[in-house]
C-alpha cells in the first residue's frame, strides 16, 4: 500500500487495529555517499519497511552557527548543529532524484523530509505524502508552504504541549489537508522509561479523526517497544535505520537495522495472527464446542403421552442437540406427543 493511500483506506474511529505502514528513517546516515545511501534502500526493502524515508536540508538554512548540541554527545560528539549538519548536506535535488528513482526500481516508497522551502518544492515532485519534522510544529510560515502542496501531512508531535499540537493541526487543517500525528519523544537515544507511549492514546482521545502513530527514538534491543505502540494503535511505524548500528555519530547509535525491522515484522505478524478478528461472532473451530458443550432440555423424568410439561419434569444437560434451555418457557405448558423417557433430550417433535 503507498502511503497516501493509507488516509483513505484506514477509518480512525474504527475500533480494530491495524497492521502499520513502517518508515525506515535513513536520514543522513548515508553520510554523503550515494553508494551507501543505495544499500540503505536495499536493506530497508530486505528488512520489510514500506518506505525509506531521507531528511534534506543546509546548513546554513536549517541553524545558526550559534546552534548548540541537544543529542547524546558521548555517541555523537560534534557540540554544534551548525556544524553537525554541514558534515551531512551534500545530497540535494540531483541525488534525492536519483534515490528516488532507486527507489521506485526497488518497490519501496520514496520519502524525504524537507527543511527549507528550495527542499521542499523539488521534493514535491517525488513525493505524495510530506512529513514534517518535530522541530519545525511551532514554524507556522514552514507548515502553511507545504500543506499548499495539497497532499497528505505526517506531523510528528515531538517536545511538544497539547496546546502546540492543537494549534498545529488548526493551520493544517484550515488548508484541508489530510493529516497524521506521530508520537514522538525528542530524546536521542529515548530510554524506554521516558517512551511515554500512553500518548498515543491520548493523541487518539484529542484528535479522533486523525490518523495516529509513532515516531521512535529507543534503543532497538528486541524492538518491543514499537510492537507495544502498534498495539496502542499506531497505523505509522517510524523509527531512524542504519547499515551498521557501531557506527559513531549521528543517527545510527540509536537506529534500526534490516534484523530489528525483520524481527519487528515477526512479531507484529505473530500478535495479529493472535488478535484475529475485530468482530465478534462464533468461529468455525468453535462448531464442535457449541454443538456439544452447551445444554439441551432433558427430562427430569418419564413423561408419558398426552402429559402436559412441567418445569419439574425437566432439567438441562450437554449436549446441545436438543431444545435450548433458552427456550424453556415455550416448552412449559405444552402436551407430550409421545412417551419421553427419563434422560432423554428433548426435541421439537415431540410436544406440540
Amino acid at each position: 500500500m503507498r502511503l497516501k493511500e493509507l488516509f483513505n483506506n484506514i477509518n480512525p474511529y474504527e475500533k480494530k487495529l491495524y497492521k502499520p505502514y513502517v518508515i525506515a528513517e535513513a536520514g543522513v546516515n548515508h553520510e554523503g555517499s550515494m553508494e551507501i545511501a543505495k544499500r540503505l534502500v536495499d536493506e530497508a526493502k530486505d528488512g520489510g519497511a514500506d518506505a525509506i524515508k531521507f531528511q534534506t536540508y543546509k546548513a546554513d538554512t536549517i541553524a545558526s552557527k550559534d546552534s548548540p548540541a541537544y543529542w547524546d554527545t558521548t555517541k555523537e560528539p560534534t557540540l554544534s548543529q551548525h556544524e553537525l549538519f554541514k558534515k551531512h548536506d551534500k545530497f540535494w535535488k540531483n541525488e534525492m532524484q536519483e534515490l528516488k528513482e532507486y527507489c521506485d526500481k526497488v518497490g519501496i516508497e520514496f520519502m524525504s523530509t524537507p527543511f527549507d522551502i528550495e527542499s521542499a518544492t523539488f521534493l514535491n515532485d517525488m513525493m505524495d505524502v510530506f512529513k514534517i519534522s518535530s522541530s519545525d510544529i511551532t514554524n507556522k510560515p514552514f507548515i502553511e508552504f507545504m500543506c499548499d502542496f495539497n497532499k497528505p501531512i505526517i506531523l510528528s508531535t515531538g517536545a511538544s504541549s497539547l496546546s502546540e499540537i492543537a494549534e498545529a493541526v488548526s493551520w493544517i487543517e484550515k488548508k484541508g489537508n489530510p493529516l497524521a500525528l506521530l508520537h514522538c519523544v525528542l530524546n536521542y537515544p529515548t530510554p524506554d522509561k521516558n517512551a511515554n507511549l500512553g500518548m498515543i492514546l491520548d493523541l487518539k482521545s484529542k484528535f479522533p479523526d486523525k490518523l495516529i502513530g509513532y515516531s521512535d527514538h529507543t534503543l532497538p534491543k528486541d524492538m518491543k517497544v514499537c510492537e507495544m505502540a502498534t498495539m496502542l494503535g499506531s497505523v505509522i511505524i517510524e523509527k531512524h535505520f542504519t547499515h551498521d548500528k557501531t557506527l559513531q555519530g549521528n543517527d545510527h547509535y540509536h537506529a534500526m537495522d534490516k534484523d530489528d525491522l525483520k524481527l519487528f515484522r515477526k512479531n507484529t505478524d505473530k500478535a495479529f495472527e493472535i488478535l484475529g478478528s475485530f468482530k465478534v461472532e462464533a468461529l468455525e473451530d468453535e462448531d464442535s464446542a457449541r454443538k456439544n458443550a452447551r445444554r439441551s432440555l432433558v427430562a427430569l423424568r418419564d413423561i408419558p403421552k398426552g402429559s402436559v410439561i412441567e418445569k419439574k419434569d425437566l432439567t438441562f444437560k450437554r449436549p446441545a442437540h436438543g431444545v435450548s434451555p433458552k427456550f424453556i418457557d415455550e416448552v412449559i405448558g405444552k402436551t407430550a406427543l409421545v412417551d419421553i423417557k427419563d434422560d432423554d433430550v428433548i426435541k421439537w417433535h415431540m410436544f406440540k
